[in-house]
């Protein structure tokens, strides 16, 4: 386990997890929001947060990083540079232009990969993100998220055979105040 009191420190520190009345994107409402977009434009923050991940798989063999656009790219750079593992970037749907590809950078067959996200309620978009990594023949190995809101994704993941490790749990944020 990683140990992860100096990125809960930075996210509060820059006012990351807000309280209030949100409307999440699943159109969910909620007394409180986790503004990782903001969280990722910190490079102290982007620079933990890959430190943390590259820490967690350095005993694995790892081939890729892959990360779902928008949030988790910055993320999935960072781990990249810091690991020194070549990025994927996955689409949320095909371009119709150029090479219409939906996963940019090398994809090998069984290249072993990790993904990363920023938050994840459900899960839904990066199980989609594994499924397109999985259906152009590479191998999810682990699935890491900065903030887990603890509403459904591990459960999802287990169902799939995947386990999530979340650095922070949305819980451990509130303990900690």
């Amino acid at each position: 386990m990683v140990d992860n009191g100096y990125l809960i420190d930075l996210l509060k520190e820059n006012e990351v997890f807000l309280e209030g009345d949100f409307v999440l994107a699943s159109g969910k409402k909620s007394n409180y929001y986790v503004n990782m977009k903001k969280a990722i434009t910190f490079p102290l923050i982007l620079s933990e947060i890959a430190k943390l991940i590259t820490e967690a798989i350095s005993n694995d063999s790892i081939d890729k990083v892959a990360g779902p656009a928008l949030g988790a790219v910055p993320i999935a750079t960072a781990v990249s540079l810091e690991s020194k593992l070549p990025l994927l970037m996955i689409r949320k749907e095909k371009k119709g232009y150029g090479t219409s590809k939906l996963i940019e950078g090398e994809l090998n067959p069984d290249d072993e990969v990790i993904v990363v996200e920023d938050v994840t309620t459900t899960g839904g978009s990066l199980l989609k993100a594994i499924k397109a990594i999985e259906d152009n023949g590479g191998k999810v190995k682990r699935a890491f998220v900065v903030v887990d809101r603890e509403e459904g994704a591990k459960e999802a993941f287990e169902k799939e055979g995947i386990t999530l490790e979340p650095l922070i749990s949305v819980n451990e944020f509130f303990d900690e105040e």
